[in-house]
């Protein structure tokens, strides 16, 4: 709906008249209930939520006697001198919404076990360094009883880099068995308000269209149909991936198919193109490095080119740093090997045509596995270490044959096979971390060379594994809404959801510690032909967030479980985006806009449980299970709101009306100055009648107010101006 901020001056011949009014058509919102917050469970009859078992004691986590609840517990056996353990192990996971860690535990039948607990954090390249040791008391005889240990006591409070905990002898001698049931890191309460605080002066960077990407499956037999291109339309996509994924590196351009295969895929180039050129939108290709030549991608840039398509990006293979990639080369997935062959690709897809980006796929980290090759050692001049790994070589080797890549490529699936929703939704801060490496890489490796190597990332999910009912639950929704704003705080300029459409999958992890009710997992954020799950609503979601053109801001949060973002529109209204990760808890905030003066009303648009839940009892009601629109009043520069659980809220926020002042003038000119807000286009109008109106300028204003003379005729007697602020 059209939405006006007016000022009305009045002026005629001889006399003024001021008069202000401001006029709304906006939009808004919705009620909420309060609930407690939930504790992030270890074990309980198994190892659940992402915890995997390390430990070098002997144990069994399925014993059956005796149990405190279930159907089994953890038996552990002191059977050396040398201060056996149970360890409990995460990859990192931030435990600042934890409070304490706590278990039960029974002696057996001869008790008196003397024990120590302590925290591990990763630091380094070291996963698991030991910190703060609390001892138990001994044992007592066939007796459950609960331990609760306060994180601090374990030196692992409000840490981003946890990684378990380890229950251990703390004495040197071999002692009996005694037992482990219902392990768990307690909730620390929220807080009764959190303090989320938006700076509008605080720019980070421009919004790019590459942000809204998504991958697209050359096995997708419901690709190029009606539904797909409104759907693609709706979600303001403006970038797709193709081929995609490992099969990338088999397949043939021309004819469709791939090595070995006598069929060509459901989804051919030509139905790319068709869907990708009538949307209007650019594209990333990926060639075929692991069993394709640098004459067959040069003859795709031509193609491409010839025919106009467009298409702009190119990589040179998928993940072939990986030993799941298709490789025919004599030494696969070697990365002196990859830069050599690659240096190729760049010559003749440049000469064929000399506008297109490429870009090379490289990993975080120097790590010296490389797949065991160590015939090519890189020395790194600034730290004075050689290094072996697949970035180092693939950058320095390209540097050494005069190639300098446009863009890095990188993918993240934080998970694999070890699901667990909370330690999942603390992980999109890691982008930044990324980057830092990514970027100090280039310039340890390429020089000045590399300064303008872009960082993209062409796919993101939260799991490249086999696939639960995390995958299509609101919780995957969540983390592809937060994972892509965080993105945005970063220098990656590129963000490509995988994917458009994947496949269903049961294969996965459906415990009952996720959240969720679908009984299938699936990668894309369309299932079959037409299922939509909670990752495509959060994906139409982002594109109201920020478009090109606007500006990305910093914004602040006192609790980790409530994440704010926020972006300057280029119309000068303002966009805050809040992520509640708490799958339980209503949370309220306190809301601060700084150096940016809103409207009354804001509009919202909210995706979460209830709109999932729609989808769940598969309700008739139109739009139930879409984003919800709305309206909600009471706005100022500080005011307070409550947000659902596993909920995304995004409000828009219009700037306050201008005014216009009239100040003295010489002669019978008037000047009038029109005072609003900085980074906000006004809209100067004038009228004879107060009926028609014609715009005279428009001016975006740098600071606080801006002077404008009317210079008045014999002609047009009385004249009426405005200033108007309109989207």
């Amino acid at each position: 709906m059209e939405r006006h901020r007016v000022s009305l001056q009045y002026f005629s011949k001889g006399r003024r008249w001021l008069v202000l009014e401001a006029v709304l058509f906006c939009l808004l919102n919705s009620g909420i209930v309060g609930n407690a917050q939930t504790a992030l469970t270890v074990y309980t009859d198994s190892l659940v939520n992402g915890f995997q078992d390390w430990g070098w004691a002997t144990h069994n986590y399925a014993n059956t006697s005796p149990v405190h609840s279930g159907s089994d517990s953890v038996s552990v056996t002191i059977a050396t001198v040398n201060y056996d353990g149970l360890q409990v192990y995460h990859p990192d996971f931030d435990s600042s919404p934890y409070s304490s860690l706590s278990f039960w535990v029974n002696g057996g039948a001869s008790g008196g076990q003397q024990l120590q607990v302590y925290g591990l954090l990763h630091i380094g390249t070291n996963a698991n360094v030991g910190q703060l040791h609390y001892s138990l008391a001994a044992l007592p005889t066939n007796t459950w009883q609960q331990i609760t240990i306060p994180l601090s006591s374990l030196g692992v409070a409000s840490m981003t880099n946890c990684t378990g905990f380890v229950i251990q002898s703390r004495i040197g001698v071999v002692q009996p068995t005694f037992y482990l049931d219902d392990i768990q890191f307690n909730a620390d309460p929220p807080p009764p308000l959190v303090h989320v605080g938006v700076d509008a002066s605080q720019t980070l960077r421009a919004a790019d269209a590459r942000w809204f990407g998504l991958n697209t499956a050359i096995w997708d037999g419901y690709f190029d149909t009606t539904y797909t291109s409104n759907a693609l339309n709706e979600l303001g996509t403006h970038i797709l991936r193709f081929p995609g994924g490992s099969l990338s590196d088999e397949y043939h351009w021309a004819t469709g198919r791939s090595l070995n295969n006598t069929w060509a895929w459901q989804t051919s180039y030509s139905n790319f193109v068709h869907v990708a050129t009538n949307a209007g939108v650019q594209a990333v290709i990926t060639v075929n490095y692991g069993t394709g030549t640098s004459n067959e991608a040069a003859a795709w840039v031509s193609n491409v080119k010839n025919n106009n398509y467009g298409f702009k990006y190119w990589e040179i293979g998928n993940e072939c740093y990986g030993t799941w990639e298709t490789d025919s080369n004599s030494l696969p997935h070697d990365p002196y090997t990859y830069a050599v062959r690659a240096a190729g690709y760049f010559k003749l897809m440049k000469q064929a045509d000399l506008t297109i980006k490429i870009g090379v796929p490289v990993v975080t980290g120097e790590d010296d596995s490389a797949n065991g090759y160590t015939n090519h050692p890189i020395y790194n001049a600034r730290t004075g270490i050689t290094h072996y790994g697949w970035t180092p070589v693939v950058l320095a080797t390209l540097k050494s044959l005069g190639i300098t890549p446009d863009f890095v490529v990188h993918h993240v699936y934080p998970e694999y096979g070890k699901d667990d929703d909370q330690t999942l939704l603390q992980t999109s801060t890691n982008w930044a971390l990324d980057a830092a490496d990514l970027r100090q890489m280039i310039s340890d490796y390429m020089g000045e060379q590399g300064t303008n190597i872009q960082l993209f990332c062409t796919e993101n999910n939260a799991d490249a594994g086999s696939q639960g009912k995390q995958s299509t639950s609101i919780v995957n929704g969540l983390y592809l809404a937060d994972s892509l704003a965080q993105l945005m705080k970063t220098e990656f300029n590129s963000f490509i959801w995988w994917d458009l459409r994947n496949s269903t999958d049961t294969a996965g992890d459906f415990s009952a510690s996720l959240y969720g009710w679908r009984t299938n997992g699936d990668l894309g954020i369309i299932g079959n032909a037409n299922t939509r799950y909670p990752t495509f609503y959060t994906f139409k979601l982002m594109q109201y967030f920020t478009q090109p053109g606007d500006t990305v801001l910093n914004t602040t949060s006192d609790y980790s479980l409530l994440s704010s973002y926020a972006a300057r529109k280029a119309d000068g209204a303002l966009a805050l985006l809040i992520i509640n990760k708490s799958g339980v808890t209503n949370l309220n905030a306190q809301i601060t806009l700084t150096h940016f003066f809103p409207w009354l009303t804001a509009t919202t648009r909210a995706f979460g449980i209830a709109q999932d839940d729609a989808a769940r009892t598969n309700s008739l009601v139109a739009g139930a299970q879409d984003i919800a629109t709305n309206t909600v009043g009471g706005i100022s520069t500080n005011f307070t709101a409550t947000f659902p659980p596993y909920s995304v809220t995004l409000y828009t926020f219009a700037p306050d009306a201008p005014t216009l002042q009239s100040i003295a003038a010489p002669g019978s000119n008037y000047v009038f100055q029109l005072q609003g807000q900085s980074g906000v286009p006004y809209v100067i109008q004038s009228s004879i009648d107060l009926i028609h109106w014609s715009p005279v300028s428009t001016n975006l204003l740098t600071s606080s107010w801006l002077n404008w003379t009317n210079f008045t005729t014999s002609v047009l007697p009385q004249q009426f101006w405005r200033a108007v602020w309109q989207p």
